[in-house]
C-alpha cells in the first residue's frame, strides 16, 4: 500500500507520519485489498480547541472510502479517523465476500 501526506497550513511532522503509516500498514494487512491512502492534516480557524483535523481517502477495487475526523489533537483524529475507516473496510469486505458465495 502506498501512503502520501500532505499537511494544509501546518509544518511537516515526522513522528505524526509515523505513527499514522504504523497503524494503516496494520489495516493493510488486514484488508490486503487496500491500494493507496491519502492523508490529510489541516488545521481549522476554530475557537472550540477542535480545531485539528485528519482526512483519510482509502483507493481500493469499487468505491472509494473517506473518513473525516476534528479533534484537539492530531493523534486523536487520526485515531478516530482509522477507526472509522477500519469500520467502512469490514463492511465492504463483508459484502465483497457474501457475493462471492455461489447461490
Amino acid at each position: 500500500m502506498t501512503i502520501n501526506f500532505q499537511y494544509v497550513q501546518m509544518p511537516e511532522s515526522e513522528s505524526l507520519s509515523h505513527i499514522v503509516t504504523r497503524n494503516l500498514e496494520k489495516l493493510g494487512n488486514k484488508f490486503q485489498f487496500v491500494i493507496r491512502a491519502d492523508v490529510f492534516f489541516k488545521l481549522d480557524n476554530s475557537t472550540d480547541g477542535n480545531n485539528k483535523i485528519c482526512e483519510m481517502e482509502l483507493s481500493l477495487p469499487g468505491p472509494r472510502i473517506f473518513a473525516k475526523s476534528t479533534e484537539n489533537n492530531f493523534e486523536k483524529a487520526a485515531a478516530e479517523t482509522i477507526n472509522d475507516l477500519e469500520r467502512q473496510l469490514r463492511k465492504r469486505k463483508a459484502k465483497f465476500e457474501k457475493s462471492k458465495k455461489p447461490l
